[in-house]
């Protein structure tokens, strides 16, 4: 379970709501804040109802649920209906990022470095992009992408505390072909080998 008490809860526990305190959780970094107005949109909640257990307590949960405080985090109940929630703001946060606005927020995120560098050297620090490599909950924990050598990478250890349908197969993909200028116009550079200067024949 993610680190829920990682986050201050002192004063602003009637401010502050679900999804802005969901999203400041050590290692949610990534994570975009889904406006209420969205989740509300029964439109974009097709055909999660039946995915997620506790639907309607999970999602009275993150739209008027705020901070919680000490004592809910040491409620069993509290915890189960939290996962509960968690799993269903996964779903659409999914949605979400390949919406137009989610788009967006994804592109500040990635201007500024929010999702880090490529770990490959010849890839000269290429901005990534998260991502899953499953839509479904549960597989696998989020990856990120790099447009330029276009392989897939485990982020940093802080950042890789959410699951990787958050993004799914497809809005590192969507988020290229709406905004093409982030797309590398060079290709990668190869790595040849060399001994004393010469390259290596290929056998």
């Amino acid at each position: 379970m993610d680190s829920i008490t990682d986050s201050s809860q002192e004063d602003e526990s009637s401010e502050v709501s679900w999804a802005s305190w969901y999203c400041s959780l050590a290692g949610h970094k990534f994570l975009l804040e889904v406006p209420d107005d969205y989740i509300q949109d029964g439109f974009n909640l097709f055909g999660i109802k039946v995915k997620v257990p506790m639907f309607s307590e999970a999602i009275q949960l993150i739209l008027t649920g705020g901070v919680p405080d000490e004592d809910d985090l040491q409620d069993e109940s509290f915890l189960k209906l939290y996962k509960a929630s968690s799993e269903l703001y996964t779903l659409i946060h999914a949605r979400y990022s390949q919406s137009a606005d989610g788009l967006s927020c994804m592109r500040e995120k990635f201007e500024a470095s929010v999702y880090g560098f490529c770990p490959r050297v010849m890839c000269e620090k290429q901005k990534v992009l998260p991502i899953g490599i499953s839509d479904s909950l549960g597989i696998s924990r989020i990856k990120v992408f790099c447009p330029k050598c276009q392989d897939i990478y485990l982020p940093k250890e802080k950042h890789a505390n959410i699951d990787g349908a958050n993004f799914g197969t497809s809005a590192a993909h969507l988020f290229l072909q709406t905004y093409p200028e982030y797309y590398p116009s060079n290709k990668h550079k190869k790595y040849v080998p060399k001994v004393y200067g010469f390259r290596l024949h290929e056998n």
